[in-house]
């Protein structure tokens, strides 16, 4: 890859990098430069993709991730305390010591917020070496005031537990639970061991721990908080169970979202990494333009709901989104020290600030999944064989026995010399020839000096992989309850239609506890807690009689209209049944022709558009009559897609019609 002085700029944009192939520019920059690389993901699950592809090219090399938050920009809930231990796990490292070149993965999420500041991590830090004296009860207040959470027994990070003279910590960050030894005040003995079988791992002879929340609850945080609170909104009223909480030192569901109320000052993960490049993937800009209008739009709904008179939930006060997360003039100015490489799949022209690293997205052999008359594998084995004589190719499956059987089906298209591999450290240098790997690559691409990557997908086409149903959390509830007003229907899934009354906080356990007042026939009354929300839907009338609770009515309804639903399910399936024995004209797109109309227009497209292209070709070229209906917001490129089908029907000789 260029270096800085190629383009006259430290912010680059490099073309010609699809995903797979960006992970081996990464590792190019991370040698050629001093300092770290950070890769700067669109989501959690191109984060996850990035760490295998870095995992398979180097996996000697060190990579440490900083997660964004799972919840909403002004949630009532926190983030899963998983994520916020390996946040500060990870922050902590980076204060305290990580090897000179590494690599860091994150989101674009987590790099638009802002964090506690290098200070705090450094001040807020518990070390101990076996032989000294400690105060037990300084330590356990430590504890306490860095997010730690007593339990019985220890089995996730974060967790605390006291037993006598003995105290397990698990700590963020680290391969296990430790075990304190004391006798008396001394600490005599350190071990990590395995909380599942409590035997013991390693055995240590220094102890440190770093905070698991970045909410710290010590005095000098409650009073900043007080004050900072008490400015923006003015006096709290005893109906602020936020205030309350936080004064009495308790922490409360949501208490990150104040997270600049607690700190002097706030910093950026560019802050902790002065030295680092950072390389964004494809189409973060306009996605981060977009997370920060969405913020606003969040920050301007609870702000609405604050005011209403009349509403239960005003003690829900937000405060301002440029206090916790960035906005463009922020970025930019964040951004304005350090190097950064904004990846582009496809290749661009190149000048300055524009730079082609040499990779192309590889080839997708869907056309021959759709044809009959043509054999995928003698079209896979064709494409190796021509491939193999310039290069290296590397063939990645999804699991061990899906590799298996892609090597079966290679002996019998009488591919010879194809060897397993475990990464990239297995391929002869300057060498040809297939290799087999494991590796979860959604699509291939062919790079520099002959390597070509060929995903499982590209040839047998999507994986269907069964997840587990999701419930809708309590962070939808910004979004979905805000807009129930007081006397609204609602449908609880086993009580039946009931009305909305608003938010109610009752005393749960000596702790304030956000419900839902639902009322139901007979005047009776159901509080929902909050993190129940995923039983509740919308009534679709206005009007409607209120079921009566412990009745068996509603239940009655239910077994009627599960009895509907199969009869509309069998009609479905035989008409479904029916359209897939009807066959229909086979329509592919004309070489060279498809290319030279598809390049007059005049927008890149998104990646949602590729894929509703790719689909739309799929269906005309399946011989079977189309099914599919394309969705998107206003400007978003539906046209393009509905015009490309038509250019491929109308080339293949059939009459086509746009309505617009």
């Amino acid at each position: 890859m260029s270096k800085p002085s190629d383009t006259g700029s430290r912010h680059v944009t490099v073309s010609g990098a699809p995903e797979g192939f960006d992970a081996t520019l990464i590792l190019h920059e991370l040698e050629s430069t001093s300092g770290p690389v950070v890769h700067v993901a669109r989501d959690d699950k191109r984060m996850a993709a990035m760490r295998q592809a870095l995992a398979f090219f180097a996996p000697d090399l060190p990579v440490v991730t900083f997660p964004g938050w799972d919840c909403l920009p002004y949630d009532r809930v926190s983030p899963n305390a998983d994520i916020s231990a390996a946040r500060m796990a990870t922050l902590a490292g980076l204060v305290h010591g990580m090897p000179k070149r590494f690599v860091l993965l994150t989101t674009l999420n987590a790099a638009t917020q802002r964090m506690p500041a290098r200070s705090v991590l450094r001040e807020a830090a518990f070390t101990a070496r076996v032989g000294d004296r400690v105060d037990e009860e300084a330590l356990r207040q430590f504890l306490v005031r860095m997010g730690f959470v007593q339990a019985p027994t220890v089995t996730e990070p974060g967790d605390y537990a006291i037993r006598g003279g003995i105290i397990d910590i698990y700590p963020p960050g680290e391969g296990g639970p430790v075990r304190l030894d004391f006798f008396g005040d001394v600490l005599d003995g350190a071990r990590r061991f395995d909380p599942a079988t409590q035997r013991t791992t390693e055995t240590l002879d220094m102890v440190e721990l770093a905070p698991v929340s970045e909410v710290i609850l010590d005095d000098a945080a409650i009073t900043r908080f007080r004050q900072n609170y008490r400015l923006e909104f003015g006096a709290a009223g005893t109906d602020d169970p936020l205030y309350e909480a936080v004064s009495a030192g308790r922490k409360h569901a949501g208490i990150e979202h104040w997270l600049p109320f607690f700190h002097e000052t706030l910093e950026t993960l560019f802050d902790y990494l002065p030295d680092a490049t950072f390389a964004l993937d494809d189409q973060t800009s306009p996605q981060r333009l977009a997370r920060w209008e969405a913020i606003e739009d969040q920050y301007d709904t609870r702000r609405e709901a604050m005011t209403a008179k009349g509403r239960v939930d005003t003690v829900y006060k937000p405060a301002p989104p440029g206090l916790l997360y960035l906005d463009d003039d922020a970025w930019t100015a964040a951004t304005s020290d350090h190097r950064l490489l904004y990846f582009n799949a496809l290749p661009l022209p190149t000048g300055p600030g524009v730079i082609d690293a040499g990779g192309r997205i590889g080839r997708n052999f869907a056309p021959e999944r759709q044809q009959e008359s043509i054999s995928l594998f003698d079209a896979l084995a064709q494409h190796i064989t021509t491939r193999r004589k310039s290069g290296q190719v590397i063939v990645a499956s999804y699991s061990e026995g899906a590799r298996e059987r892609l090597q079966g089906l290679m002996e019998d298209q009488d591919l010879t010399g194809v060897d397993l591999i475990a990464d990239f450290r297995d391929v002869p240098d300057g060498q040809g020839g297939v290799y087999l790997a494991v590796w979860a690559l959604e699509h291939g691409f062919e790079g520099k000096a002959g390597l070509s990557v060929i995903s499982e997908q590209d040839v047998l086409g999507d994986r269907l992989i069964r997840t587990p149903k999701k419930k809708r959390r309590a962070e939808n509830f910004l979004t979905e309850a805000q807009t129930l007003s007081p006397g609204d229907l609602v449908v609880h899934v086993d009580h039946g239609v009931g009305r909305y009354h608003g938010l109610e906080v009752l005393d749960v356990m000596d702790a304030p506890h956000e419900c839902l007042h639902l009322e139901y026939a007979e005047q009776s009354r159901l509080y929902l807690p909050v993190e129940n929300i995923e039983l509740l839907s919308r009534y679709g009338h206005d009007e409607g009689l209120l079921d009566k609770l412990g009745g068996g009515a509603w239940q009655a309804k239910k077994a009627r209209l599960k009895e509907r639903i199969r009869e509309i399910a069998d009609k479905l399936i035989r008409v479904a049944a029916e359209r897939h024995l009807r066959k229909g004209a086979i329509l592919t797109p004309p070489d060279g022709m498809w290319d030279a109309f598809s390049a007059r227009f005049p927008y890149e497209e998104t990646d949602d558009q590729l894929r509703a292209i790719n689909d739309t070709l799929d269906d005309l070229a399946s011989g079977t009559p189309m099914d599919r209906l394309i969705c998107g917001d206003v400007g978003f490129g539906k046209t393009e897609v509905a015009m490309r089908a038509a250019f491929v029907a109308a080339m293949s000789g059939v009459q086509v019609a746009v309505i617009a």
